[in-house]
């Protein structure tokens, strides 16, 4: 059974799933946490770019 979940919940979660990911011993690029991210929590393209941009500290 798939959960919805409220807008912008499953953009805080990819934050805090690449943030895991990047703590682990052999951390992927960037793009490709983004790219993982999008897949596992269903983002839309205009999440993804927010993501990036948050990723890169253009976002506050």
């Amino acid at each position: 059974m798939t959960t919805v979940m409220p807008k912008g919940d499953a953009l805080r979660q990819a934050v805090k799933w690449i943030s895991e990911m990047r703590q682990s011993k052999n951390p992927a690029s960037e793009r490709k946490l983004i790219e993982e991210a999008c897949l596992k929590f269903n983002l839309t393209p205009k999440d993804a770019d927010y993501l990036a941009r948050f990723l890169r500290g253009e976002v506050e």
